[in-house]
């Protein structure tokens, strides 16, 4: 499938970077760039930058960077061709692309493959529901039923699965899709004898990630045999992994962002019925307890989250753990209470959809009152065991709030509304944490130590300038690094690119990359006496793009306020560019002789000669002086 060169390049020039990583991180201006958290891992400090000016993201916890376009295939995880859909579609776009033939799917790789079987299976059920006799009268007749309406049910993509063997599985087939990526998909089953659909007779609810992709299913039967389970859901598969998503997060983001709030259910007809009711930043956790990955992607839009609960005490207690973990990812927590034997969807469908907004607002309790508010209805009545009992659950919460003042201001309202002794409590929950800090330092001390282990293992291995050679590309990268970055500048003896092309001319680079861009630059600084880091962001060579990303001075940045919050001054690699370049060119040639040298002991332990001293004895002279030039001691 081939996507026009004219409509890839009008796609580039449509594309506003910041906007489109915004749909699934929030940013924060820092200066001329923009920083987040990282969307790729668990960090606590923000390492995510984005440049507007270069067009360009750098994420240094997980070494991802690139365009815009190489974002969304990072964070969708899908290829080249699918990311610059995506872009088309949100920019309006129309991109003209050629129907796929059977071969075609057969030779999509298997993420691909996967993705098209699901989106074929999606499409499937929602022509049933609309236009097959079975889909009409049961599954669109049960979904009108409670309540939604046509629109609602188009925009979550409902559907219905026949009451066949392979109600699916045969027009699938005849398509071209293979039994194996069906298998795979989660969409058949196998036995010893026979094939069929995992779902018959079922309303479907189609479960999406972030970008819209139709991910997996969850099928709900309208049967009244208990021996059949209400709800069945797809297996895990190569691009649906239970515990990395929530559902409606696809419909919900934006709204989820401008409310600065997401609401977090338990089912689908829950997120749909609050939809359809005005409430749209809501998603739900699908029936399973909610995880670090679910609330790392809802943390990705807001810092806010409000868990709406039915009046199942019991359940309330049981879900405890998940507000534990929320407040544990550095979010706010709060809850509402439906009345007993209601919940969001039956709730919301028995009033008006201002109501119901309204007791959403009206009923939010932060975490402290509703947790004592479930586990004692009359504080009074407590015995002192019943109260130590709660104040031990609440140490439990309140040690899971990293800021300190917020974590302060709510350990004076659970000792007000307990009439406990603050002190007291405040020396439990600091225990507690130092007790998980100790802890957390042992696991990495153990690490550390595991780490050098297998260094010292590394280090005794024959030396073949093997163990070398990650240390001597880092510093080639770093020298290019440099020239990349400040190659224009003038310093002492000129211009620096020249200082660089002078200083490793003829030089061998151990790293082909390395070896393609310094000559690349040598070539456009003497045709036109500029280097532009621009040429390399914008080259064709994926390779040579992520080289120049990584380049990028990002990640030396200080925000502007730094110095009026701190009251420090810091001196920048900028302010002595000479200084640090010689250094660079000189730690890297130091490294090269090194490795000469050691290669050279080799030699003559196997062939002892004039010439072979010779070498060896000018390697050594010429690594003392650069040593010395180093200020570092020669220890060969």
């Amino acid at each position: 499938m081939a996507i026009s060169d004219s409509t890839i390049q009008e796609i580039k020039n449509r594309i506003d970077i910041v906007e489109v990583i915004s749909d699934f991180v929030s940013l924060k201006k820092v200066g001329s760039n923009y920083r987040a958290l990282s969307p790729f891992t668990n960090e606590k400090s923000p390492s995510f930058y984005v440049s507007p000016s270069k067009d360009i993201f750098k994420c240094f916890s997980s070494g991802k960077g690139g365009d815009a376009i190489a974002f969304v295939m990072e964070v969708e995880g899908i290829n080249y061709i699918e990311a610059l859909k995506y872009l088309a579609n949100k920019y309006g776009i129309e991109v003209q692309e050629e129907e796929q033939t059977d071969e075609q799917i057969t030779a999509q790789n298997e993420r691909d493959s996967l993705f098209i079987a699901l989106k074929f299976a999606g499409e499937f059920f929602q022509d049933v529901l609309w236009n097959h006799s079975e889909g009409k009268s049961i599954g669109l007749s049960y979904f009108k039923e409670r309540g939604f309406s046509e629109a609602t049910i188009k925009k979550f993509d409902l559907g219905y699965s026949l009451d066949a063997w392979d109600g699916l599985m045969k027009p699938a087939l005849e398509k071209g899709y293979s039994e194996e990526i069906l298998e795979k998909a989660g969409l058949i089953l196998k036995s010893e004898n026979k094939t069929y659909d995992r779902f018959r007779g079922r309303v479907m609810f189609p479960i999406h990630n972030v970008g819209g992709k139709v991910i997996a299913f969850g099928a709900r039967t309208l049967r009244k045999d208990k021996k059949q389970p209400k709800y069945i859901n797809s297996p895990e598969t190569g691009v649906y992994h239970k515990s990395d998503i929530v559902y409606g997060i696809h419909q919900a983001r934006q709204a989820i962002r401008n409310e600065d709030l997401c609401y977090l259910v338990e089912g689908y007809t829950d997120v749909i019925s609050m939809h359809q009711s005005g409430v749209r930043n809501v998603v739900s956790s699908s029936g399973t307890s909610l995880t670090k990955e679910q609330i790392r992607l809802i943390g990705r839009y807001t810092k806010n989250i409000t868990v709406l609960y039915d009046g199942d005490a019991a359940g309330i207690k049981a879900s405890f753990r998940g507000i534990d973990l929320i407040l544990e990812h550095d979010l706010d927590v709060h809850a509402v209470v439906f009345p007993e034997g209601e919940d969001p969807d039956s709730f919301s469908r028995s009033m008006s959809s201002e109501a119901f907004q309204q007791f959403l607002k009206d009923n939010a309790q932060d975490f402290i009152r509703f947790k004592i508010g479930i586990l004692a209805n009359n504080i009074s009545e407590l015995s002192g065991e019943e109260k130590s009992e709660i104040i031990r659950q609440m140490i439990e919460s309140l040690s899971m709030i990293k800021d300190e003042v917020k974590r302060s201001e709510y350990i004076r309202s659970t000792s007000e509304i307990l009439k406990a002794n603050e002190s007291s409590i405040l020396i439990e929950v600091n225990h507690k944490i130092l007790t998980r800090l100790q802890g957390e330092k042992r696991k990495r001390e153990n690490e550390k130590h595991i780490e050098e282990q297998i260094e010292e293992l590394v280090a005794i291995e024959p030396s073949d300038g093997s163990s070398f050679f990650l240390t001597l590309v880092d510093l080639e990268k770093e020298c290019l690094r440099l020239l990349l970055n400040y190659g224009n500048e003038t310093v002492a003896d000129g211009v620096l690119a020249e200082v660089f092309f002078r200083e490793l001319e003829g030089f061998e680079f151990e790293s082909k990359i390395c070896s393609i861009v310094f000559n690349q630059s040598n070539i456009k600084f003497q045709n036109s006496r500029k280097i532009e880091l621009d040429d390399f962001l914008s080259s064709n060579d994926s390779n040579i793009k992520m080289f120049a990303v990584d380049a990028l001075e990002i990640k030396y940045f200080i925000s502007d306020g730094w110095f009026d919050l701190h009251r420090i001054s810091t001196s920048h690699e900028s302010e002595d560019l000479y200084k640090q370049s010689i250094r660079a060119v000189l730690r890297l040639k130091k490294r090269k002789l090194e490795i000469m040298i050691r290669d050279n002991e080799d030699e003559l332990r196997n062939n002892w000669n004039e010439e072979s001293i010779k070498v060896y004895m000018e390697l050594k002279r010429r690594h003392t002086i650069i040593s010395k030039e180093l200020g570092t001691v020669v220890n060969l």
